[in-house]
């Protein structure tokens, strides 16, 4: 069939890969405008633009996707596969493509609807989750499900490791949909919208520890934040007062400090949280790269045990 690709990330690229190399013709691409990005400031085109533009493909890049209206109905495109475009799809172009637009979504909705349901997967303790294609409708991820992947989180996976992981299998599941849209032997089921939990985007607050809360519930917060935006905490010592961000870390069962205390143990760098303590492994201070921890605290206060309290 002929599509329309609508996508903007790295997350998206294998899904677009896969639909340029099947058997249905990739008409255009739809993706974010170019940004401005790095230390330069330089307006830097998307992950999905660049790989059109590498494969001969058209790209439209709109401020508002209402702008492209005209164009996508002169196209006809028989479906809109969607991949992590960024910009709500208004309820009157719903009827552009005769199948539909078909979102690919990462998560076994109808659980974790939203911006960020890879985040949420782990930040909450999920040891199950998966990637589902649905009809986008005027709801927010609350259109029929057309098929859906399932995938097992790995205890230590961060949310960049699992969104890997699942931008690649929803790939193949996203040109299966299509497939079988097109043989018209696929059947939508409605979403139980009463089993329903949200993921919304991920806040600065959201991100930062808190050492007061189990060791368990610390490390899922860690994970669920790297690489980005970047879990972070505060260095509270005498006339030090400032941020740094934390790399995930390893729970250490036998070893116990009070909250937010840092012990250097057997060269190992130690913070207490409310149950056990967690070793730091990398850390990146405010206005640097991601450094060794212990060469950090040796750089902060020298060898001494309890050097800082971490807020």
């Amino acid at each position: 069939m002929k599509v329309v690709f609508a996508g903007t990330p790295e997350a998206a690229l294998p899904s677009l890969d896969n639909l340029i190399s099947s058997q249905h013709e990739v008409m255009a691409v739809i993706t974010q405008p170019p940004a401005k990005s790095g230390r330069g400031r330089e307006l830097r085109r998307s992950p999905v633009h660049e790989l059109a533009l590498s494969r001969g493909i058209d790209v439209l890049h709109p401020e508002s996707v209402r702008e492209i209206d005209s164009i996508l109905r002169a196209l006809q495109p028989n479906a809109i596969p969607v991949v992590a475009y960024g910009q709500l799809i208004p309820e009157t172009m719903l009827d552009i493509p005769e199948h539909g637009w078909i979102n690919l979504h990462f998560s076994l909705l109808p659980q974790w609807r939203g911006a960020a349901p890879v985040q949420h997967s782990i930040w909450h303790g999920d040891s199950i989750t998966g990637a589902t294609t649905f009809r986008i409708d005027k709801g927010m991820d609350t259109g029929p499900i057309l098929g859906h992947v399932t995938h097992t989180i790995d205890p230590r996976d961060t949310s960049g490791v699992l969104l890997a992981s699942l931008a690649d299998t929803g790939s193949h599941l996203l040109r299966q949909t299509l497939d079988a849209l097109e043989a018209g032997i696929i059947r939508p089921i409605p979403q139980q919208h009463d089993l329903a939990t949200f993921a919304p985007k991920i806040s600065k607050s959201d991100s930062r520890i808190d050492w007061a809360s189990p060791a368990l519930e610390i490390d899922r917060r860690i994970r669920a934040m790297t690489p980005t935006p970047g879990a972070w905490t505060r260095i509270v010592d005498g006339e030090i007062d400032t941020s740094m961000s934390i790399a995930p870390v390893l729970i250490n069962r036998e070893i116990l400090l009070d909250p937010g205390v840092i012990s250097l143990v057997d060269k190992r760098v130690m913070v207490g949280s409310a149950t056990y303590a967690l070793e730091l492994t990398q850390v990146k201070p405010a206005g640097k790269k991601f450094m060794d921890a212990t060469d950090w605290l040796r750089g902060l206060r020298g060898l001494s045990t309890e050097v800082v309290r971490l807020s």
